[in-house]
């Protein structure tokens, strides 16, 4: 039987590092994430696990600490936000090249400057090709589930990447909701115990991690990390579906809501999908077809899933919580975009920015996208594809 407890977004996340009880865990606190390895450091006083904690004095050690622990055949965690993330980056590309399943919640924050503490996706999305493989939670649920998702999934043989439980700053991460956890003996056995097949302290091997990689080889090296990124898609579907037969929860690439006849639709990521569901379902009262589509893996994309889940829709939009400065559209929407280029039957797209810095995200605002959306059907035409949503300045 699911334990039913009210946990917070980060309480929940600490929860599910202590049954999975890893061998090490690194970590340096900063806003919103600091609760995770606070929660956690308790589980290890309590002697709740048996994790080696290792405090250190920046977020580029922490990742250092997780990699050394990673290539050295323990299972290895950590989390950060914002700022912190990026003091990792250069970590981050190690550890995905060195081919080391660490787990990192990232709890989304606006990256400085100015400095905000609150919740945008500019963190993670600054590091989308770092080669991490990233997942994004709604709620509080989904950050506690897949961040038990996330080790068997980094973990498999066919994939050996790092993987981001990415969810957002605040409004998950310390909101209180209701939340059914698994017990400790199921979550153990589901993530199973971690056999590294190469180690540094493997005593019949020896191995070179993050050695020179020169001309003669290097391509090739990077061209088989690729190939587990590709390969993740399908272990992401087969770790989802094993899930779901212990709790019954079901999770895919990306969530379709009232998606079956829509012709207008949205398609955005992480906490305001509950908002936008509360659109969707009003305006359904009223008989318009419209639909959500909520992305829960970005990394890798599921491109053409997301093609064919589009295909039938008149218009949709692209809603980013974060911006591209390219002048030419936010992540998500070049992803979408990129995806649906080669369909002969294209909808009309437009992009929207929205809820930089912690920017409140309305009804009414989710409604004024729908509304445009009618609008851009009736006139058969996008006049402009790059829109900010709630901006309080009309020229910008």
């Amino acid at each position: 039987m699911a334990i039913r407890e009210k946990l917070s977004g980060n309480e929940a996340v600490a929860v599910a590092m202590r049954q999975i009880n890893p061998g090490v865990v690194a970590a340096f606190p900063i806003t919103p994430s600091t609760e995770v390895p606070q929660y956690f450091s308790s589980f290890v006083n309590n002697g709740q696990v048996d994790t080696e904690f290792v405090p250190v004095e920046s977020e580029h050690s922490a990742m250092s600490a997780c990699i050394g622990a990673s290539a050295a055949g323990v299972r290895a965690m950590t989390a950060t936000s914002a700022n912190g993330l990026a003091l990792m980056w250069e970590m981050l590309y190690i550890a995905a090249s060195s081919r080391l399943p660490i787990v990192m919640a990232t709890v989304n924050r606006a990256l400085s400057g100015p400095i905000n503490i609150h919740n945008d996706h500019a963190d993670s999305m600054g590091a989308r090709d770092s080669g991490w493989i990233q997942i994004y939670g709604e709620n509080n649920q989904e950050a506690y589930d897949n961040e038990i998702m996330a080790v068997k999934i980094g973990e498999h043989q066919d994939v050996l990447l790092p993987v981001m439980n990415c969810y957002d700053g605040f409004i998950t991460s310390h909101a209180i909701e209701n939340i059914d956890l698994i017990e400790d003996d199921i979550v153990k056995n589901f993530v199973g115990n971690y056999k590294a097949e190469h180690y540094l302290l493997n005593p019949k091997q020896a191995i070179a991690v993050g050695p020179l990689d020169l001309p003669n080889y290097y391509f090739e090296h990077k061209r088989n990390q690729v190939e587990g990124m590709r390969k993740a898609k399908q272990v992401i579907l087969e770790v989802s579906a094993e899930f779901e037969k212990v709790t019954g929860r079901k999770y895919g690439l990306f969530e379709e809501y009232m998606m079956d006849d829509a012709e207008r639709a949205i398609v955005l990521i992480g906490s305001t999908a509950g908002t936008a569901k509360a659109v969707v379902d009003e305006l359904r009262a009223k008989g318009e077809k419209v639909g959500l589509i909520k992305v829960r893996v970005f990394r890798p994309f599921p491109a053409e899933e997301m093609a064919a889940a589009l295909a039938n829709c008149k218009v949709v939009a692209i809603m980013d919580k974060c911006d591209g400065f390219n002048g030419k559209g936010a992540p998500l929407f070049n992803e979408v975009c990129s995806a649906m280029y080669f369909d002969e039957n294209k909808p009309f797209v437009v992009n929207y920015i929205y809820g930089l810095g912690g920017r409140d995200v309305r009804v009414d605002d989710i409604e004024k996208v729908y509304n445009d959306l009618t609008e851009i059907v009736s006139c058969g035409k996008v006049d402009d594809p790059y829109r900010y949503l709630g901006v309080v300045d009309a020229n910008c």
